[in-house]
Formats: structure tokens, sequence, C-alpha cells
């Protein structure tokens, strides 16, 4: 008899866990971000140096992700006031609004819920986890950086926009794909497809390696 490995957490392609929670802009659920795609993402805490630069630059990213029909949400181990706090601080010292909600998460329900709670990095803190869930709910895309290294907020805008893409055209992306990129074409699945895979107008390097501008 072989052993099964129980994955604990959230999982690629299977409905996000549902939360309800208080945030800075009142409460929110998940089904509050139904038809639309949401980035969820933590941090450590608030009123530290890397996810300050962070938040900075989600907030200066938001029109991009709102134009990608993306909404931000942030959530960290701290209170809801200290959330308050944080966010007028940055206004004051930086100049910039933090212009999405962010869920104040003491009792650690969704940080738990969704793996955001590393034992090996903290048992009180998230890490740098952030969740890229679809507009039916289920969840696309997981990253996970270390407390001491910030994420890129360019490279997860990338990754919605490949995302996206690559629904819209059944294909797939290849390394660091960008708009105007060739993508790649599904690979046969027959020997008759894959024989007549290099008349059918692809750029076709082998049978199973095909690319196409969109």
């Amino acid at each position: 008899m072989t052993d099964t490995i129980e994955l604990k957490g959230p999982r690629l392609n299977e409905p996000a866990p549902d939360f309800k929670a208080l945030t800075t802009d009142g409460e929110k659920t998940l089904a509050d971000y139904k038809g639309k795609w949401l980035i969820l993402f933590s941090h450590p805490a608030d009123f530290t140096p890397v996810c300050t630069t962070e938040f900075i630059a989600f907030a200066k990213r938001q029109d991009d992700f709102k134009a990608k029909g993306v909404e931000l949400l942030g959530l960290s181990i701290d209170s809801h006031y200290s959330h308050i706090a944080w966010v007028l601080s940055i206004k004051e010292k930086f100049g910039v609004e933090i212009g999405f909600p962010i869920i104040a998460d003491l009792n650690m329900k969704v940080a738990n819920a969704y793996g955001m709670i590393q034992p090996g990095a903290s048992d009180t803190a998230a890490v740098r986890a952030t969740f890229i869930i679809d507009p039916n709910g289920v969840l696309r895309a997981m990253v996970y950086y270390p407390m001491n290294a910030g994420r890129s907020v360019d490279e997860i805008y990338r990754l919605v926009e490949a995302l996206q893409t690559a629904d819209a055209n059944k294909c797939a992306m290849p390394e660091n794909w960008k708009p105007g990129d060739p993508v790649i074409v599904p690979t046969p699945g027959t020997v008759a497809a894959a024989e007549a895979r290099a008349s059918e107008g692809y750029d076709t390097k082998d049978w199973y390696f095909s690319t196409r501008t969109l």
C-alpha cells in the first residue's frame, strides 16, 4: 500500500478558502470579489520598512491592476487601528495613498486558511504570500517570499496579465512572457496530431514546441 501525502492549505486550481474579515474599508468576504480577479497578499507587520515599500509599490500600480479587472486586498496579523495608523503614516511620510483595504487578522483565521503562517519563519507573523484568485473564486497562483526580501509587484502584475491572456487564447506562456511576445501552442495529444503540427502554420521547432503571435 502506497502512502498518500496530505497537502495542507490552499491548492492551485481549487476554490480559494472563503473568508469574512474586518478591513480598513469595512467588512469584506471572498464573495464580494466574485466576477473580478483578486490579489490577496500578506505582510509580516505594519510599520516595518520592507512592508512599507511593498505597499507603496502596490498603491502606485493600483490603477494598472484595476484596468485589468483586478482588486487588491492586503493582510497582516495586526489590529484594525494599527492598519489605519500605518495607512495614514504612509500618506503623511511618503505622500502615497493606500487605496485598497487591509484585513486585520489578529486571530490568524485567514492567515492559517491560506497557509500564510510558515513556522520556519515565524509562528506569529505572516510571510510575504501572494494569492491570485480568478473571477470564479478559483486560486490560480501562489507566490511566497521570505521575511527579509520584498516581492516584485511588477512580476505579480505580469503574472496576472499572463494568466488572463492564457485563459482568453487557450495557450501557455513562455518564460518572462510580456504582451506582444509569442505564446506557446498546446502540445499535440496524439501521434497523428504531432505529425500534422509542422503543417499547421505555427513557428514550430519540434512537434512538442510551437509558438504563435496573438
